[in-house]
């Protein structure tokens, strides 16, 4: 390197180097901090999952709403339109407060590595944290944008064929929630397209990378000293 490297820390298969870059630009795959290996997960939980097929992930993060109560009707009756199972992660936004169908299992907190493989699509804000880890686990993603980065990986998520076209919150209804749910669920086309990119990241190992790109720094400044 002429110069200190500049690292990225995503996938090259999300968002391939323009061809104007130079060595100096080093996108290595994404920086995954997994939680440890022993992380059990709780009986409930492991019950659902077995009752039946896989459901939909929802959830979405630190993000609020002026009305949880209101909001999660709303994705209830999503859900409901679907005849599929889902699980909602309460999040900040503080939702699953009302009574839940036994089709849905509120979920405080599971660690998104162990989770999202076992579900159908995961629907969340499109956060780059868990867009990756949705991508990752190689099943469609349906991205609700709030704001900030969030519509941009929505926008990538759907060109890459990989989850439908982003819903940006404020126009989030549940016939267009369902829709894209069924969307999800039965276009096999977009699920292969998720399996054959999450088997890609899978296979990729950016922090290994990216301590690969700094010792070569790390040698070469030594070699003037």
């Amino acid at each position: 390197f002429t110069r200190n490297p500049v690292l990225y820390g995503y996938s090259p298969a999300v968002i391939p180097p323009p061809p104007d870059w130079d060595s100096r630009q080093q996108v290595t795959g994404y920086w995954f901090l997994d939680s440890a290996n022993d992380w059990t997960p709780p009986a409930n939980l492991l019950d659902f999952l077995q009752a039946g097929s896989p459901p939909v992930f929802i959830g979405f993060g630190s993000m609020s709403v002026r009305d949880p109560e209101g909001f999660t009707r709303m994705l209830v009756q999503a859900v409901a339109h679907t005849g599929q199972r889902a699980i909602l992660l309460a999040g900040w936004g503080g939702l699953g407060t009302i009574d839940l169908p036994e089709t849905i299992f509120k979920l405080e907190a599971a660690p998104f590595a162990w989770l999202f493989p076992r579900m159908a699509a995961v629907v969340h804000h499109g956060g780059a944290g868990t867009t990756s880890a949705g991508l990752r686990a190689g099943v469609p993603s349906i991205i609700v944008p709030f704001f900030a980065d969030q519509p941009f990986w929505g926008r990538r998520v759907a060109d890459l064929g990989v989850g439908p076209a982003p819903i940006p919150r404020k126009q989030l209804t549940a016939d267009r929630l369902a829709q894209a749910i069924r969307t999800a669920v039965t276009d096999q086309a977009m699920r292969h397209r998720a399996a054959e990119l999450g088997a890609q990241i899978r296979s990729e190992d950016g922090i290994a990378r990216a301590v690969e790109v700094i010792a070569q720094v790390d040698a070469r400044l030594k070699s003037r000293r």
